[in-house]
């Protein structure tokens, strides 16, 4: 599949910034740490899910260092409704315990520190990143990775590459509003088995605009 020319992915994150100008994270949290206990926690499971139970985590939880004393069993009792409960459970409490031990209950900002924690991969790492410490970073989620191959702005069949050809294709000062955006047109329009491609702004470029 072809992907889109220079002007055709300008003007696409132009109306992307039209329709989504206060695209952000969906997960709620109040500082870093809460930031990425809930990427860690939203793996394969919804925002909406993790939202319903971080507050009971965060209230009984609120740092690295209360998180790292939790017992298990009742870690797991508050994960319960979440897929991966239990070994969600083990790596955030694993997670809390390095970050205790070796940068204070501080969050570093630093891919490679980030994806040593336990349960923290290269989207949570980027995710932190860019919304934590606002440093541009594509994350590539479902959303993302559908979308970007969908409309064109890539064509690769993994992650990894789809991610590091976004970085080429969106401009650095465009990478965060952009990850949030194709999430947000992911959820609302671009969807996985019926897009609403009817509803969609986006045609004119999309290089399979009313292919189910």
């Amino acid at each position: 599949m072809a992907k889109l020319k220079v002007e055709e992915r300008k003007l696409l994150i132009k109306e992307m910034e039209r329709l989504y100008p206060q695209a952000e994270c969906a997960l709620n949290f109040e500082n870093t740490f809460q930031l990425l206990i809930a990427v860690v926690l939203s793996a394969q499971t919804t925002d909406k899910s993790v939202n319903n139970i971080t507050p009971e985590l965060f209230a009984k939880c609120p740092d690295a260092k209360t998180l790292a004393a939790a017992d298990q069993d009742e870690l797991e009792t508050i994960l319960r409704t979440i897929g991966m409960y239990r070994t969600k459970a083990k790596n955030i409490k694993a997670l809390a315990e390095m970050l205790d031990r070796e940068y204070g209950g501080e969050v570093p900002a630093d891919y490679e520190k980030l994806i040593a924690l336990p349960g923290v991969g290269r989207k949570t790492a980027n995710v932190v990143l860019s919304v934590g410490f606002n440093i541009p970073r594509i994350a590539v989620d479902t959303h993302v990775f559908r979308l970007a191959n969908r409309i064109g702005l890539t064509a690769e069949k993994d992650v990894l590459k789809t991610e590091l050809a976004l970085m080429k294709a969106i401009p650095e000062e465009n990478w965060i509003l952009m990850h949030h955006a194709l999430i947000w047109h992911g959820r609302r329009v671009c969807i996985a088995r019926n897009p609403k491609c009817g509803e969609c702004t986006l045609g004119q470029w999309c290089r399979k605009n009313g292919v189910k």
